[in-house]
């Protein structure tokens, strides 16, 4: 390549300075198919590195602003991708979170309402930086705090209160699904077993944010749709982001919630054979996307690719036999991927709801999908 040519294929923004040396001859623009996936998935990991790396804040977050709950997504996706702990980028995201650390052993900015997501997303960034037991302590307590937010005995609730097992934001606030998936995930990721007390206290919260009739929901919600898919909450009345169905008044399955709710099962234990399980992925092969997240349009698109890339990839299998045929969901969810990365590297949804607009948290969101593509663990090189 020609150095001119060199510099304003780096001035693009598709790959930063430090990549441009091992730029091919001819360098496709991003969101076209290139030769192979593998070849695809490491050049828009490669953009997507460069553009977290201008623009993390001289403190280390990523979006303080918004707390650190996105520093804590953007560090485990960084990891997750194959960024090595010691990478300066990743070291400085740490080091911020680390500065979080509250009395009670929480991990959140000073005076959040958010303190249980944003612990729980710290714990998934510090659990992938530990291999060397650097940080087991610090673990150790903020395990014992994000468990203080589940509700449960502790807040005067018994086993038949439909927020029973689940946790919120924090602050004691309303328990959804979205906050307990990431509470379930995070004690795995601290190696909490799945028939540990709290994992199956949310295994039932869970349960309860099925649209499926049977032994293990009692809500009056269980049998008005019975579609098998998974809504926001069902406390305090119940809630879901799709709406409620007219004719039922029961509350709308959506996907991304049916996607946490079957990596929630899987984390607790429920087997693939077992009938929730089998309702779910009945729903989800119904509404096969990757375009879209069924039930809500683009609201939550990069969330739902993540989510669903996740549990598939916990359940195993190569190809969804959805309802409209075999879909090889890695390539699917690739070429997606390819079609929607930005020039500069990152991600954005055009629909901003649940924070989309924001680069960090999607671009966070992205690389955490790209890392669950992966059939085996592989390095992607930073420089």
């Amino acid at each position: 390549m020609k150095k001119k040519e060199l510099l304003l294929t780096c001035l693009t923004g598709l790959v930063m300075l430090e990549f441009c040396p091992m730029a091919p001859a001819q360098e496709p623009k991003v969101g076209l198919q290139l030769a192979t996936d593998t070849e695809a998935q490491t050049r828009m990991e490669r953009a997507a590195i460069a553009f977290l790396r201008q623009s993390q804040g001289t403190d280390g977050s990523f979006s303080s602003q918004a707390g650190p709950g996105v520093t804590g997504l953007v560090a485990a996706a960084l990891l997750s991708t194959g960024v090595p702990g010691n990478d300066p980028m990743v070291e400085k995201a740490i080091s911020y979170l680390l500065n979080t650390k509250r009395p009670d052993g929480g991990l959140y900015a000073e005076g959040s309402r958010h303190a249980n997501y944003e612990t729980c997303l710290a714990i998934m960034a510090l659990s992938k930086a530990n291999q060397a037991g650097t940080y087991s302590d610090i673990l150790k307590t903020a395990q014992r705090f994000v468990q203080g937010e589940q509700w449960d005995e502790g807040e005067g609730i018994g086993p038949k209160d439909p927020a029973f097992g689940g946790a919120g934001y924090g602050s004691k606030s309303r328990p959804d699904l979205s906050n307990t998936a990431f509470f379930i995930e995070a004690l795995r990721s601290t190696g909490v077993e799945d028939s540990d007390p709290a994992i199956q206290r949310a295994l039932a919260f869970v349960n309860r944010c099925q649209n499926l009739e049977s032994p293990a929901n009692d809500t009056p919600f269980a049998s008005k749709l019975n579609d098998g898919g998974f809504y926001y909450t069902p406390a305090a009345g119940g809630e879901s982001m799709a709406g409620k169905d007219e004719a039922t008044g029961g509350l709308r399955s959506y996907a991304s919630m049916t996607y946490a709710g079957l990596k929630s099962m899987l984390y607790a234990g429920v087997g693939p054979d077992d009938f929730r399980v089998k309702a779910a992925t009945k729903f989800l092969k119904k509404n096969y996307s990757v375009t879209n997240n069924p039930g809500m349009g683009p609201a939550g698109l990069f969330y739902y690719l993540q989510t669903m890339s996740k549990a598939l990839a916990m359940v195993g299998a190569d190809t969804f036999e959805s309802d409209s045929g075999s879909r090889s969901w890695r390539s699917d969810i690739l070429q997606q991927l390819q079609k929607t990365q930005n020039v500069d590297g990152s991600w954005t949804n055009p629909e901003p709801r649940w924070m989309e607009g924001d680069p960090n948290l999607v671009t966070g969101y992205a690389l955490l999908t790209l890392a669950n593509l992966k059939p085996t663990p592989s390095k992607t090189p930073t420089k």
